[in-house]
């Protein structure tokens, strides 16, 4: 998966939080000598336990709906005080306030990259934009392609008229040529002196 693809994932995990009104939004992009399970951490918070698990619920459905994946493991679901859903290149973590500020990931973090949240989104939205763009020329040069298909098969269509006409002209040279034959054989039998028909004689 390139980054670009994880990129628009986690923005995706992050616009699901924000429907369900997850609080303090914020993605790490983790240093790989640090970290070496993932690149990137989405951390949120919510006011209690059935709305982080009404949050983690919208991440799943997000990006099961969006890009057909599904996490690779779910814990604390249950209890909702902490809940990690693991999609290996990413890692969610939706807490309740009292655990956020007893854990604290960000500072544990010291050499993690803080990513706006909204200039994730606007960069992702123009390369969005250009791939798409991409695949309309693509769709519309794949239609073009087709129309020359159809005349070659008009060109095809019209090919066996030819051929009639190549076929009728032949017959009438043949039967032309019958004609000549005859006519010459009919001359040669009536110029022929030996093959004229013999006179009857009068009677005496």
């Amino acid at each position: 998966m390139t980054k670009t693809e994880i990129r628009r994932m986690v923005a995706a995990a992050a616009a699901a939080c924000e429907d369900k009104k997850a609080e303090q939004i914020r993605i790490l992009e983790l240093d790989p000598a640090d970290s070496g399970f993932t690149d990137y951490f989405l951390i949120c918070s919510g006011t209690n336990d059935r709305q982080n698990q009404a949050i983690a619920a919208a991440v799943e459905e997000r990006i099961k709906r969006d890009f057909n994946t599904r996490p690779n493991s779910i814990e604390g679901y249950r209890q909702g005080e902490w809940i990690l859903l693991d999609y290996v290149d990413f890692v969610v973590h939706i807490f309740s306030e009292e655990k956020r500020d007893f854990y604290h990931i960000e500072r544990l973090r010291k050499t993690a990259t803080a990513l706006d949240l909204e200039e994730l989104k606007s960069s992702l939205t123009k390369r969005v934009s250009a791939v798409r763009k991409k695949q309309a020329a693509r769709k519309v040069a794949t239609k073009k392609a087709p129309a020359k298909k159809v005349a070659v098969k008009k060109a095809v269509k019209k090919s066996p008229t030819k051929k009639v006409a190549a076929k009728k002209s032949s017959k009438t040279a043949r039967a032309t040529s019958a004609k000549g034959k005859a006519t010459k054989s009919n001359t040669a039998v009536s110029s022929n002196p030996r093959k004229a028909a013999p006179k009857r004689k009068k009677p005496l």
